[in-house]
């Protein structure tokens, strides 16, 4: 049995997905034109702080909490005709994760290019 590399499947992610940079999620967010999505482990958030007007779910819960079918699902927490911006901490799990989404039929998801790193160094405010 042939496993595929965590690094394969990143790979194979970020050619079906949307990476946006940290300027254009800015724009997106400014604008009310999307939902800016932290996927990182409540721990990171404590540690390392959170990006401001950002949602938290947790990458583990993210597939159940944007099912309208799931008994998860949190109705009313992002507006669904938006855009889906995913970050992580450094675009690995968020890759993963904007693939899931597109698999699961949404239609409008990005991620952002090197995760909170990079929007630690951008525009975005940091709390």
């Amino acid at each position: 049995m042939k496993i595929k590399s965590s690094q394969t499947l990143v790979s194979e992610a970020l050619q079906d997905i949307k990476t946006i940079s940290t300027d254009e999620a800015y724009t997106m967010s400014t604008e009310d034109q999307c939902n800016l999505i932290d996927i990182r482990d409540i721990r990171e958030l404590e540690k390392e702080g959170r990006v401001e007007k950002s949602n938290h779910i947790p990458r583990g819960m993210l597939e159940f909490w944007l099912d309208p079918d799931s008994p998860y699902f949190k109705e009313g927490k992002l507006d669904m005709n938006k855009e889906m911006v995913l970050f992580c901490a450094g675009g690995l799990r968020s890759a993963l994760a904007a693939k899931t989404l597109k698999e699961m039929g949404f239609e409008k998801v990005s991620h952002i290019d090197g995760g909170f790193a990079a929007l630690r160094q951008s525009k975005f405010k940091i709390i």
